[in-house]
């Protein structure tokens, strides 16, 4: 028997319990992972809570984001080894497999020796964050040297990643926040310019330092009424991502905008790019450079015990974080 997160009911973080359940052996295609550290991700409240794009089936596990050593593997598995050192990338959904316990199952597409320069907790903070931005920035927009992209919520960990992808292919990212309190770490991690949404024009600043053209990209997790003004504030035939709902309102399409700017307006999911082969071996390959090199560099805001799973996710509801948060075995 091994420990594991599970829930019966949606709802708060109250909902999580440590129970103890039998761990499979490993199928073809498969590994199983004794977890040293979890990544914890916004999809994991959204899903708790009832919000996600999949209901859960109870009793529900969760966990997109792990790291920890081989235990077992699979029959055909000949890529992976007892022993390694491994981090888990979201590549399947909460109905197929679970990373939130002291064993977890994974299939070996969606594994990945890491880095040795990283510890359990950077390589379990490192690959949601950076595969969604690469996805949406590099694979599809073709961001590059020269072009700016607009960063709304740039302090989460997804936003500060987008910095510094933006940075690695000499591209502008322009990072927003809505209150002054997180500005100076936005800058220290890489933003080349921060606008406090809350007190400055956002249009005219980005025009002002776009010398009038705006930002090609914008990547967006927020939604709602100031989306409007994204559009306003991106170029001619700019990209705007739409990843994420933070924003609880509706959320408005500038028809006059799009149409003038010949502007694209683009629904992304991380899924994009973890369910085909060929563009997750691509963004592998440019997240393992980037963290070996120490170009890409996940930022930890806190780091939790496995027991207190209910003390981290109250504390991602909470929005005060700046970065990544983790859970440690």
């Amino acid at each position: 028997m091994t420990r594991v997160v599970r829930f019966r009911e949606e709802g708060g973080p109250d909902v999580l319990q440590i129970e103890d359940v039998e761990i499979a052996a490993p199928a073809a295609g498969e590994v199983r992972i004794r977890v040293k550290a979890l990544g914890i991700n916004r999809a994991e409240v959204m899903f708790r809570s009832g919000e996600y794009l999949l209901a859960p089936s109870f009793p529900q596990g969760l966990g997109y984001e792990a790291a920890g050593e081989i235990e077992a593997v699979g029959d055909d598995v000949t890529e992976f080894a007892v022993g390694d050192a491994v981090s888990v990338i979201p590549a399947f959904q909460f109905d197929e497999y679970a990373l939130y316990g002291e064993l977890a199952l994974a299939p070996a597409r969606a594994v990945v020796k890491h880095p040795a320069n990283l510890d359990w907790v950077a390589a379990a903070g490192s690959w949601m964050q950076f595969v969604t931005a690469w996805g949406a920035l590099v694979d599809i927009a073709g961001l590059s040297a020269g072009e700016t992209v607009l960063i709304p919520a740039a302090s989460s960990s997804v936003g500060l990643a987008a910095i510094q992808i933006a940075n690695a292919v000499g591209a502008t990212p322009i990072a927003l926040t809505r209150t002054r309190d997180k500005a100076h770490v936005l800058a220290e991690q890489g933003a080349a310019h921060v606008i406090v949404t809350e007190e400055q024009d956002l249009v005219a600043e980005v025009k002002r330092l776009t010398d009038g053209h705006g930002a090609r990209v914008v990547f967006d997790p927020v939604g709602g009424p100031a989306f409007a003004k994204l559009c306003a504030a991106a170029s001619e035939h700019a990209i705007l991502f739409i990843y994420g709902a933070l924003s609880d309102e509706p959320t408005p399409l500038p028809v006059l905008s799009v149409l003038g700017g010949l502007q694209t307006v683009r629904g992304y999911q991380l899924f994009e790019v973890t369910n085909d082969d060929a563009r997750l071996e691509r963004a592998k390959q440019f997240v393992m450079d980037g963290l070996a090199n120490g170009t890409l560099t996940p930022r930890i805001d806190r780091v939790f015990d496995f027991d207190e799973i209910v003390a981290a996710h109250r504390y991602v509801e909470s929005n005060q974080q700046i970065g990544k948060i983790v859970v440690t075995l």
